[in-house]
């Protein structure tokens, strides 16, 4: 029988703390078991903007952060036997591997053995008329520029088995981070359905880092949460029966109670009894979540069925170009002023001939509610009299360059051009993805893993 496995989160997402790491990984040493460290930092966004780093310059396009996350972290973790997992490598894993290695000479410690998890990636002819017959009409050959499949755990796994030390991924699942170390350090059977499904759950309350410690949890005066300015990062320990417990690094903020456990089981999952992956299908209809202790919950009785035939892709096409710009009013009538401002812009767009749809968010009297229509904004406010502190945001997308430039011209030009007392104008223009989604066979894509020198 083998000893429980702890698996520790180092990231929940591309731009997490970077000082979040390292108290998990001495609480992992401190425990004296079989441990592995993982890094969550890939979302269709973050895929999105590191395919375009790659284009810009073959060496990017993968996280950003990288040096950050792992320089604190890699020679405890090389000493200590503790394998780190990470989807880092995003839309360049082979450049995120060599760096793992650049760093470890930098930081002058001994080679590790670092492995590249192969196959989601859909860029290639092959991949292209795969995806064609599949989409149709709705595959843009011309706009295209990548795709990836969400793969799952079997390539990490191999590569642990054949004593990688660092696994760096591109677009495999979540969950799947969790599952190969699981995977490899159980020896479980890939058709072993609750065994898999009890560590796609680890990895899937795993997956968001600190939400399930109490950081996207918090609600002050609703549900508070302590020291969450000092928020530690979640462990979970998965036992060869499948049993599951949460708890987080020692002496840090936050907490895990059943509620956090609870609001994270749920998180984006569609249908309780059937939440697919790569791996397996995980029925979550009948668990049971128990308080063990301060900050420690037990997660038991997960269920698995047989995984799906076909695979989730996602690909990527030239969207054109993004344009923001931001102006502020203060002081009385200051929605009135903005929104003349935005009543200047929309003129002046359309007497330059760019009669195109540009979204406007008075923030600070309506933003998150508005609509792209313009729908929602053309009603007044109830709060909109009283507003004293308001920023407008002007926003459009187009596929010619110049006229996202125009816009941005436009803000400006309201320091003196438009309403009174306008300010701290800023703006931004970066060249934007489409993605669309479709399901692929899984006999068409081959997850393998190569090892790095």
């Amino acid at each position: 029988m083998t000893a429980p496995l702890l698996i520790g989160s180092g990231a929940g997402f591309s731009g997490d703390r970077t000082d979040a790491a390292l108290p998990v990984v001495r609480t992992l040493i401190a425990a004296g078991q079989p441990a592995a460290l993982i890094f969550e930092t890939l979302a269709e966004r973050t895929l999105a903007l590191a395919q375009l780093a790659r284009r810009n310059d073959p060496a990017h396009g993968y996280e950003p952060l990288l040096d950050a996350l792992l320089a604190p972290v890699l020679g405890l973790c090389l000493q200590h036997g503790i394998p780190i997992v990470g989807n880092f490598g995003a839309a360049n894993p082979h450049a995120a591997a060599r760096r793992v290695l650049q760093l470890a000479a930098e930081l002058g410690l001994p080679a590790p053995r670092v492995a590249v998890v192969e196959g989601d990636d859909l860029s290639h002819d092959a991949g292209r008329a795969l995806l064609q017959g599949i989409l149709g009409d709705a595959f843009d050959a011309d706009r295209f520029v990548c795709a990836n499949a969400y793969i799952g755990a079997q390539g990490i796994a191999a590569a642990l088995a054949e004593g990688a030390q660092v696994v760096v991924c591109g677009r495999v699942a979540d969950p799947a981070l969790a599952v190969g170390p699981a995977m490899a350090h159980h020896g479980w059977r890939w058709d072993n359905w609750d065994r898999l499904a009890a560590a796609t759950m680890a990895g899937h309350l795993l997956e968001c880092g600190a939400q399930v410690t109490g950081g996207y949890f918090a609600d002050p005066g609703m549900k508070d949460v302590p020291e969450v300015h000092a928020l530690g990062f979640p462990i979970a320990q998965l036992a060869e029966d499948g049993s599951i417990e949460i708890f987080k690094a020692a002496n840090t903020g936050g907490c895990v109670d059943l509620r956090t456990v609870k609001e994270q089981l749920l998180y984006e999952v569609h249908d309780p009894a059937a939440y697919l992956t790569p791996d397996v299908v995980a029925d979550i209809s009948a668990v049971t979540v128990t308080q063990m202790g301060p900050d420690r919950v037990a997660v038991r009785n997960v269920r698995g069925h047989a995984r799906p035939a076909q695979l989730k892709a996602n690909v990527f096409s030239h969207g054109g170009w993004l344009a923001e710009g931001e102006i502020s009013y203060a002081g009385p009538n200051a929605a009135a002023r903005a929104r003349l401002a935005a009543d200047i812009l929309r003129r002046r767009m359309q007497l330059l001939g760019h009669d195109t749809p540009i979204r406007f968010d008075l923030i600070g009297v309506l933003s998150v509610l508005a609509d792209d229509a313009g729908a929602m904004l053309a009603r007044r406010q109830p709060n909109e009299a009283e507003a004293q502190d308001v920023r407008l945001r002007a926003a459009l997308a187009h596929d010619d360059a110049a006229v996202a430039q125009a816009l941005l011209r436009e803000v400006n030009a309201l320091y003196t051009c438009g309403p009174a007392g306008g300010g701290g104008v800023r703006t931004g223009q970066r060249a934007r993805l489409n993605a669309v989604s479709c399901l692929v066979p899984r006999e068409a894509i081959t997850a393998t893993h190569r090892f790095i020198a």
